[in-house]
Order: structure tokens, then C-alpha cells, then sequence
């Protein structure tokens, strides 16, 4: 067990000891910009159709009639941003952003961290189901809807595990899927019992590594 997993284990146990804090302490933020940003969307219409960046803010929508993000899929609709050139294998990671959720969006995905081992795809789900946030079905927050909320997720691969921070407060902690390669994913993804239309908004999206 290397220096910088040992001090991650303590600020784990110093969160769960504490109310608010910055869960971005020991992490380097990466460089990002537009180029990290690919926007997978209905594979039949244009991006701007189901996405716009406007004054800071992603805003990301789809419809459940939609059609999937490529011709050869069939997954659900989904008009999310995939995070390039972050693509990891070990260490620890985290996603940082203020979302936001409208009200009667729900049956949908906003986050994930993909990769993991058979039979999932996913490490991470975060879902929106009737005003509440979820992690994958399980509720971690409920009244999300019309409120900016700061979301951190932190992925340590070699310790397996996985923790959700909202507004600094840690909310959900639960273990890792496996997986030999993971990325960062936003937006919205349809997934069961959805509503006609789903809609999320991002702005001030960062990337960080633990030291």
C-alpha cells in the first residue's frame, strides 16, 4: 500500500467525521477544454438539437423516442458529453461539476463512470428518479429538482471503492466494479421508467487527480 492511497484512506475517514468540506483536497485539477468534450447524441440529428453552451452552461436534453447515439447500437437515448483524454486504469480520480435538474425529469442517468468488470458497463450511475438522486436505484438525495447542486464523485480503482460528495457533504460511499479501463460521462441516458423528456445542466465541469 503506497503514501498517496494511505492519505486518501485518512481523508475518507476525516470526511465521515466532519460536515461540510472541500472534497478536492490532495487532487490536482487537469487541463480541460472543449477538445475533452465529445457529445454523443441522437445518431439522426444535428448536436444542436439536443445540446447547447450558452454563458458557461451545458444544457443536454433528449426524448425517450429518440433514437440511440449510433446507428449499430441499441442502447437507450442519450445526449451525454464522454470526457477524452482521461480515460484511467488505476489511481484515484474524481469528477467535479454543478448540475442541475429540472422538474419531471426522471428514469434517467445524469452521470457515470463506465467501465467495470461483466456483466455491467458501469462503475457509477448516477440517476434521477421522481426528485430524488440515486445511486444506480438506491436514493442518496431527494428535492434535486430546480437547484444547482455541487457533485463530486471520486473513483479509487485500486482501492475499489466509490464516493459521492453533494455540496461538500459526503452523501454515498459504496465499492467499485472492477474494470480495467474508466472515464467520466454526463448528461442525460435513458434508463427505466423515463419521462417523455429529460434534461440536465452542467457548468464549471473539472477533472482531478489525487496526488
Amino acid at each position: 500500500m503506497n503514501v498517496q492511497y494511505i492519505s486518501f484512506v485518512f481523508l475518507l475517514i476525516l470526511y465521515k467525521t466532519m460536515g461540510h468540506v472541500d472534497p478536492t483536497l490532495g487532487f490536482v485539477s487537469q487541463p480541460l477544454d472543449g477538445s475533452n468534450f465529445d457529445i454523443q447524441k441522437p445518431y439522426d440529428i444535428a448536436v444542436g438539437e439536443r445540446y447547447t453552451f450558452v454563458k458557461g452552461t451545458h444544457k443536454l436534453w433528449v426524448y425517450n423516442t429518440d433514437k440511440p447515439f449510433k446507428i449499430s447500437s441499441n442502447t437507450l437515448p442519450r445526449t451525454e458529453i464522454r470526457i477524452q483524454g482521461y480515460d484511467y486504469s488505476s489511481g484515484v480520480w474524481q469528477f467535479e461539476a454543478f448540475g442541475y435538474v429540472p422538474y419531471g425529469t426522471s428514469g434517467v442517468s445524469i452521470m457515470q463512470i463506465f467501465g467495470s468488470d461483466p456483466p455491467s458497463a458501469t462503475t457509477t450511475m448516477l440517476r434521477v428518479y421522481n426528485n430524488s438522486l440515486c445511486y444506480y436505484r438506491h436514493p442518496i438525495l431527494s428535492n434535486i429538482y430546480d437547484k444547482w447542486l455541487r457533485i463530486n464523485v471520486i473513483h479509487d480503482v485500486d482501492g475499489n471503492s466509490v464516493t459521492v460528495f453533494i455540496d461538500g457533504t459526503l452523501t454515498y460511499q459504496t465499492t467499485g466494479r472492477g474494470g480495467k479501463s474508466h472515464y467520466f460521462k454526463l448528461g442525460v441516458y435513458t434508463q427505466d421508467n423515463s419521462s417523455f423528456c429529460m434534461e440536465s445542466r452542467w457548468k464549471d465541469i473539472k477533472i482531478l487527480k489525487h496526488t
